[in-house]
């Protein structure tokens, strides 16, 4: 492989930020220090840059197999290095869903040949899978997935016998997608019976609402409190909700944790006037109370981690009605430089961003030798210009789809570099496609 020198970048690692070299060597971190040289190194002039280490998406829907006319495995890794996302955790709702063991196999094999960012697949949960479940291999496998809440196929587990049987004998983590499907119905049936078929995209919060999501939010903890079960709830989108995390206990103790999306901190349910169909999420976009208490649960610890829940569809999908327009949108490009912007607005301070989409990740899931900057980690850095302005287009974005829910607007920040195990996966718009990601293994 490639050895590359960093000259002179700002560190931002582990609560600090410093100026220093660093040296890549054998897709390590070799060394990190002042005035390095390796004149076998290609050399990389980082002065007024930041280096950050890559960020780690634990929930993304990259749509294969079975749904490639939406994204494929090889296109939104390529779109989440441009991101400076180095790793990923993608889930099991794809086509067939991942409820075996073999299925699940099928997946790592097409990322072995395809994924220019690390990678791991969650196995997936329904209500009669639980014997391929707990067949799991938790040194080689992120997660369980667990829909608690709609989701496609057979993968809606809303029987309680089954919820039981998975958080009481789960070998590793499990992940959830909290929203209570009957609160959900019947808010849908009260506005079907008065709207009829106008149904329109600033009714999606209150039809998935903030008591859907609570109700099995909450249910979750008390199952994972009852069993001592390791719980991961994902995308919280709520206010309410942020009071069922502890914020006291060091996160390497913690046996439950949660996930902030950056929809659910970007937008509110005002931009429904002018973005529609194209910010419609489950769990939704809420209210500016919402918005701003997710944020807040980050900065104060209740929440540990920020992801993407990168679920593409395509602009023909988006486009239609709101009640057959599905929900989901492309993110992995655009979350880095979204939180940067967020920082640059003075909302979030870079050490607390590298620590919620880096350092709490490999926390959170015991990931070997990856989310920080330190000398024998794996190279899993990004190099980011806080001073170099670009607006989002369909032409400068590298999802399959083509769209994002950003498109028109302006970062003020930028990435440059991405590397990726060692690879300088991405330099400025162009792309290295010799060389895969590594599959993530776990200290567990």
């Amino acid at each position: 492989m490639n050895s590359y020198l960093i000259k002179a970048a700002t560190i931002v690692n582990e609560g600090q930020k410093f100026v220093a070299d660093v040296l890549i060597k054998d897709g390590l971190i070799a060394k990190i220090g002042q005035n390095l040289s390796a004149p076998e190194a290609q050399e990389i002039n980082a002065e007024g840059q930041y280096l950050l280490p890559g960020m780690i998406d634990d929930q993304v829907h990259f749509r294969e197999p079975g749904l490639t006319h939406k994204a494929d495995i090889f296109t939104e890794s390529m779109a989440a290095v441009a991101g400076g996302i180095t790793s990923f955790m993608e889930m099991p709702n794809t086509v067939p869903n991942t409820l075996t063991q073999e299925l699940l196999a099928d997946k790592y094999a097409i990322a072995a040949e395809t994924s220019l960012a690390n990678y791991s697949f969650y196995m997936g949960a329904s209500n009669d899978n639980i014997e391929e479940v707990l067949k799991t291999d938790a040194k080689n496998v992120c997660g369980i997935k667990v829909f608690m809440g709609s989701s496609t196929g057979n993968m809606l587990v809303d029987n309680e016998k089954t919820l039981e049987n998975i958080f009481s004998k789960a070998p590793i983590l499990v992940a959830t997608h909290c929203e209570d499907e009957a609160t959900i119905r019947k808010n849908l049936a009260e506005y079907k019976a008065k709207y009829g078929d106008d149904l329109t995209i600033d009714m999606h919060p209150l039809i998935r609402s903030a008591e859907a999501c609570y109700k099995s939010s909450s249910l979750a903890v008390e199952l994972a409190k009852r069993y001592q079960t390791r719980l991961h709830i994902l995308h919280i989108s709520t206010a309410k909700e942020i009071a069922l995390f502890d914020n006291t206990i060091p996160l390497k103790d913690k046996k439950i944790t949660a996930e902030a999306c950056i929809h659910h901190l970007w937008f509110n349910d005002k931009d429904y006037a002018t973005k529609g169909n194209f910010i419609k999420w489950n769990p939704a976009v809420k209210t500016e109370a919402d918005q701003s208490g997710v944020l807040q649960g980050v900065l104060n610890d209740n929440i540990d981690v920020i992801a993407t829940d990168h679920a593409p569809h395509t602009l023909e999908e988006k486009q239609q009605p709101y009640a057959s327009a599905p929900s989901g949108g492309p993110l992995v490009q655009h979350a880095l430089p979204a939180l940067l912007e967020m920082h640059l607005q003075g909302k979030i301070s870079l050490e607390k961003i590298v620590e919620k989409t880096a350092h709490n990740l490999a926390i959170c899931f015991d990931i070997e030798k990856r989310g920080f900057i330190r000398e024998g980690y794996w190279a899993d850095l990004v190099l980011v210009d806080l001073k170099d302005s670009w607006k989002v287009t369909t032409l400068n974005n590298f999802y399959k789809c083509g769209w994002s829910p950003f498109d028109g607007d302006t970062f003020q920040a930028s990435v440059t570099h991405t590397f990726v195990s060692g690879n300088l996966a991405y330099l400025k718009g162009r792309f290295t496609t010799d060389q895969i990601g590594k599959r993530l293994t776990f200290a567990r």
